[in-house]
């Protein structure tokens, strides 16, 4: 089977709002099921890989940044970055070739929540300790 059908086939079943906006492209919407909002997951096919990305949390002066860098270290397949306003957002790719099953594309579509559910966590506790010293 196609990766592009075994994502179509994946997509079906999930809870949510899922959209296809191309041949090789896909939008997921979760609704609010981690702190900060509904999840918004973009999925794309192209040079040979599947690649997600998802605005995590928006750009905040009290974020360490080398933090995320320092949590690239220890992620697989995923990795924290920044748009040019210094918004948080989660990237994953994954080879094409390694999309097997539904299975594939679950874990990788799982690790991208975890990511931004990390984050969103990071900075609701930052946020927390910068009013708790304003006090």
């Amino acid at each position: 089977m196609a990766a592009a059908d075994v994502i179509d086939s994946y997509l079906e079943g999930l809870d949510g709002d899922t959209r296809r906006v191309a041949h090789a492209e896909w939008g997921i919407t979760l609704p609010d099921q981690i702190e900060g909002g509904p999840l918004d997951v973009g999925l794309r096919i192209a040079d040979g890989l599947l690649r997600a990305q998802a605005f995590a949390v928006p750009a905040d002066d009290a974020l360490d940044a080398w933090m995320l860098l320092w949590w690239n270290r220890q992620t697989r397949l995923v990795r924290f970055g920044s748009d040019r306003a210094r918004n948080v957002w989660v990237q994953a790719e994954m080879p094409v070739a390694a999309i097997e099953d539904e299975a594939a594309v679950d874990r990788l579509l799982g690790l991208v929540v975890e990511a931004v559910a990390a984050a969103r966590d990071y900075a609701a506790r930052t946020r927390r300790a910068e009013a708790s010293r304003s006090r």
